[in-house]
Parts: C-alpha cells; structure tokens; sequence
C-alpha cells in the first residue's frame, strides 16, 4: 500500500511541475473517487483521477501522458515479447526487411481498419523491435521513438491508408484528414510507448522531468512545435473571452467613485441621522490607447504574433489599439486587425507585412528604436500606454537608451514582455537589464504568463 500511495503523491507533484494547479482538496478528491472505483480496470481509474484534477481540456495530454508514464498500461516487453513469429534467437525481437515489410503490412491493415487495440499492440512492437538502441552503461538500454518512425516510416503508409477508407465510401478530402488524423494518433501510441520503457528502466520521475512537454498555457513560447502553435491559436480567444469576463466583473466591482458626502449626509435625515445608506460620486470610466512595438525575428516572432493576438481579441477593453513591427525597421500593421478576421488569416497577413522590414538582415533595436520616434512619434501621448515586445538581443550594434527613455517619457505607461527566461537575461548580445532600467522588463514566455500580464496592466 505505501507504494501505490508514493506512486500516486508522485504522480501529482510531476502534475504540478508540468503546470497542472493540483491543490490538497483535489487530492483528497481523487483518493475518495479512486476508493469508490474499480481497479481492475486501467481506463476507469484514469477517468477518476481526470475528473478530479484536470480543470481544462488544453491540459489533458499532458495527463494522459504523465498517467501512462505512471501508471503503465503494460510492463516488461508486452506484447512484442509473445508474439509466435518473433526469432528466439534474437532475444524474441526480429528487425529484418522480411520483418518489417511483414509488420508494415499488418500496421496499414491495422490503421485502415481503425483497430485502436491492435494499433496499441503494435505501438509496443514498433518500439520492441525497431526502436532498441544501447544505454549508457554496462547492461542499460534505451528506447527511441524517432528511430523506430524512421525504420518503419508509416507516413509513407498514408496512400494505402486512404484508397481503404475511399473503398468504404469517403470522400478523397475526408479520407485523407481521417487518415492523417489516425497516424497522428499511432504516433502518439508509439511515444507513449517509448517513455513508458525508459520509464521502467530510469524511473517516472526521469522521464517526467525530461519527456514530457507541460500542458500547452505553460509551454514556452520558443519551444513550441508547429502542432503546439496550432493548439496555442485556438487556445488564444477562449483566454481573451474569461480574462473580458474578469475585467468587466472587477470593473463593476469598482465603478463606485469616492464618497459623496453631502448626498450622504442628506440622506440620512430620513433615518434620524444615521447614514445607513451611502452614496457616492460617479467615476469616469478610463480607457487607454495602447501602441504595441513588436520584434518579430526568428522564434519571437511566435511570441510576438500571440500577443498581438491577445490584444486584437481584447480590443474593446482599449479605446484604440495601433500595432508596429520591426526587424531593423519599423512597419505598422494596425490595418491587419480587422474586427472579423480569423486569426489564421491575420497571422498570414502579418508575416507578409513583415517579411520586408530587414533591411540589414539582423535584429536592430537600437535602430528600430530611432525609426520609430522619427517616423510614428505622434503614435504616442499622455493616454496611451508603450507595450514592446522582444528578446532585448540587438547584435551588439547601439541600443539608443535615450531614444527609449524619450518615448517612454511620452507615454502613460511603458512596458517590455521579454519571452526568454530571466537566467538567459543578460547573456551574450542580450541588453535586457539595460533596458529594463528605462522600461520595466517582465519575462512571458508562455500563454499564462500573458494571461496575467495583460489582466494586471487593464
């Protein structure tokens, strides 16, 4: 007993760490619900376990893969290790081109068929048989999943895959997006399949630290895959629709102005005296003008567009919004943000809008800086706010400190959101501290943190 129960505290501080918000309560929670249900079977202790520490969907892969990592579907070699057509003298995993042309057969029959068991078993045999490398020391192994995609290659399956599902009638679109959606999905089956084998060799705690991505809100900006931005996308106008609803709730909270207290006072006549009711004066609403100043070279552009993002889904929280880019030169691209535009066309606007403004080939802040104040000076005034969006990495050329202090001397407020994490501030061509002591530097590097960035500064 004491070591499921290390097993389950385990299982939720390596939720935590991966940004899951797991709280004592919840934790009660899932003992309870786990006492109330069956385990003998796997798939129901995991609905147990999601239903009461999961709270959005965005983080539900990082679960599932931080349950099968702890909580293993199988041990040892599973299935792989008992199939009659293994060579026993080859440790009972056969890898050759009779093999694999055998087992890419049977995988296309598997996926074409939608088989989710036998798609699970061959995962496991995938792994077995192709993806074996040695490990770093005397007796250790290791498990890689790149290595059996690439032995295998069942991408190259994808045809075969669609001229089945066309026999059953589907159209050529739907059965090339169901077909790709299904290799996605034995993809997974055979990553899973990996961590679960280092797993058993190094530990859940290893793999936890090292394999598993955290959920999609606390992944980094810069680290995020094309499938990950994707995901961020559509995870951008749900986090624009509750921080709208929090702002307009707190802002009704605080709509009362100071006292009114000769109001005050009258009205208490009829009560002898006694202010049992208040009443105060009316408080003028504030809107203010926000100017956006993104770099949008090499992997902060990911940042910088998702935050653009934000702020065109929360418009109507400023009284005006006007947005510009730079590599080494400035360009305004206000004109994009288009009330109705779907976002996958913004950004496509947007990275042709930008695609000339390098004049020199490398970021120039300093430069992008002067441009700026030369060319859209009248941008900026005492209701607008400076938000500037960046890695503060200028290629060692000039920063034009002055240049800063002058327009953030013209604004409201000033802002930097910096998407590297703050122990690489500082480092190589990074002037982030020096620019920090002109404009408060705040580091952002994934969707949460702007989350917060955003609601603190409205």
């Amino acid at each position: 007993m004491s070591g499921l129960v290390d097993r389950h505290i385990s299982f939720l501080e390596a939720l935590r760490a991966a940004g899951l918000s797991v709280s004592l309560a919840e934790d009660l929670d899932a003992i309870a619900a786990l006492q109330a249900l069956p385990w003998d079977d796997r798939s129901v202790v995991q609905a147990g376990y999601a239903a009461t520490l999961v709270k959005k969907q965005t983080q539900r892969p990082t679960f599932d893969a931080l349950f099968d990592v702890y909580f293993p579907r199988m041990v040892g070699d599973g299935v792989a290790g008992q199939r009659d057509d293994d060579d026993p003298a080859d440790g009972g995993v056969r890898d050759n081109a009779e093999a694999l042309a055998a087992f890419r057969d049977e995988l296309a029959d598997a996926l074409a068929e939608g088989d989710q068991q036998a798609m699970l078993e061959m995962a496991a045999e995938m792994i077995a048989r192709f993806g074996a490398m040695p490990g770093r020391g005397p007796g250790l192994s290791s498990w890689s999943a790149y290595t059996a995609m690439q032995r295998v290659a069942p991408s190259e399956l994808v045809d075969k895959i669609v001229q089945a599902l066309m026999a059953e009638g589907r159209l050529d679109d739907e059965a090339r997006r169901e077909a790709g959606r299904r290799m996605g999905g034995f993809t997974a089956m055979v990553e899973a399949d990996a961590r679960r084998r280092i797993a058993e060799e190094k530990g859940p705690e290893h793999v936890a630290n090292v394999a598993i991505k955290p959920s999609i809100d606390r992944l980094d900006f810069t680290a995020a895959r094309r499938s990950d931005l994707e995901q961020m996308r559509r995870e951008i106008y749900p986090l624009a629709r509750r921080l709208a609803t929090r702002l307009t709730q707190e802002h009704h909270a605080r709509r009362r102005g100071p006292l009114d207290f000769r109001r005050t006072v009258r009205a208490s006549m009829s009560t002898g005296g006694v202010p049992l009711t208040t009443h105060h004066k009316p408080k003028r609403p504030h809107r203010t003008e926000l100017v956006v100043l993104c770099d949008v070279s090499g992997s902060v552009a990911n940042f910088a567009q998702f935050t653009l993002l934000l702020v065109y889904a929360l418009r109507d929280q400023f009284e005006k919004v006007r947005a510009f880019t730079f590599i080494d030169h400035v360009h305004e691209v206000t004109e994009h943000f288009v009330p109705g535009a779907d976002p996958a066309d913004v950004l496509t606007e947007l990275a042709a809008a930008t695609s000339h403004a390098a004049l020199w080939g490398r970021t120039n802040y300093g430069r992008a800086l002067v441009k700026f104040e030369e060319n859209h000076a009248d941008a900026l005034g005492p209701k607008s706010s400076l938000l500037i969006l960046g890695d503060a990495r200028s290629n060692y050329s000039d920063l034009h400190l002055d240049v800063l202090k002058r327009l953030a001397g013209s604004a409201r407020h000033a802002w930097w959101l910096n998407p590297e994490h703050r122990r690489h501030w500082d480092t190589g061509d990074s002037a982030a501290t020096k620019y920090g002591e002109v404009v408060p530097m705040v580091e952002c590097r994934n969707l949460t943190q702007l989350g917060e960035f955003v609601h603190d500064i409205l």
